[in-house]
Order: C-alpha cells, then sequence, then structure tokens
C-alpha cells in the first residue's frame, strides 16, 4: 500500500468508529489537495483548540477555497466537525475534519471533476 492509502485507510478507520458516511471519490479529492500535509504527523491534525488554526481553516480553506464568506456559517461548519469526530479526540485528521465542513456547507461540487 501506498503512504496516500495508508493515509485514506486511517480517515475512513476514524469515521467508521465516529459513524460518519464516508463518499470515498470526494475523501479522496480532499486528501489530495491537502497534499503532502496528510503524511506529517503534526501537520495531519487539526487543533480544533487553538484559535489560530481555526482562524487559518476560516480564512485559507472555508473562504478560499470553499467560497463561503459568512462567519456564522464558518463557524457552525467548524463546530459541527468537531462534534462528529467528538470533542475528546485529540486525533482530528485534518482530510475528516475538511470533509466534515464540505458536507456540511454542501461544497462537494468544489472537489467535482
Amino acid at each position: 500500500m501506498s503512504k496516500f492509502d495508508d493515509a485514506i485507510e486511517a480517515c475512513k478507520k476514524q469515521m467508521e468508529a465516529q459513524s460518519i458516511s464516508c463518499d470515498e471519490t470526494l475523501l479522496h479529492a480532499i486528501a489530495k489537495g491537502l497534499g503532502p500535509s496528510i503524511y506529517n504527523k503534526d501537520a495531519n491534525l487539526v487543533a480544533a483548540s487553538d484559535a489560530g488554526e481555526m482562524k487559518t481553516i476560516k480564512e485559507k480553506f472555508i473562504a478560499g477555497k470553499l467560497g463561503v464568506s459568512d462567519e456564522g456559517k464558518q463557524d457552525e461548519a467548524i463546530q459541527y466537525a468537531v462534534d462528529a469526530i467528538g470533542k475528546s479526540n485529540r486525533s482530528k485528521l485534518r482530510p475528516v475534519f475538511y470533509y466534515l465542513i464540505v458536507k456540511k456547507l454542501g461544497k462537494s461540487s468544489v472537489y467535482s471533476a
């Protein structure tokens, strides 16, 4: 198995453990979009309690990539991802976190071919 396949399997395992349905095509597209960061242990995890990281996710991913600038919707999508993965789960995998945000905001089309 490739490193990418290993990363996807870890994501699918986290999703299954939290009873999150998985659109594998979308998960693959999001993971590919994250580039090499998914292979770095620190970069691959989201620190949901870090205000700076949440600001970056809002500005760069939600507003920049997904085109959603409404701060209320941004906050709602982030909270949805945190709740779905589990507040006490300190290992929030970035592809899963972003996947949940994309689904919540109905922005799967951003990753369509």
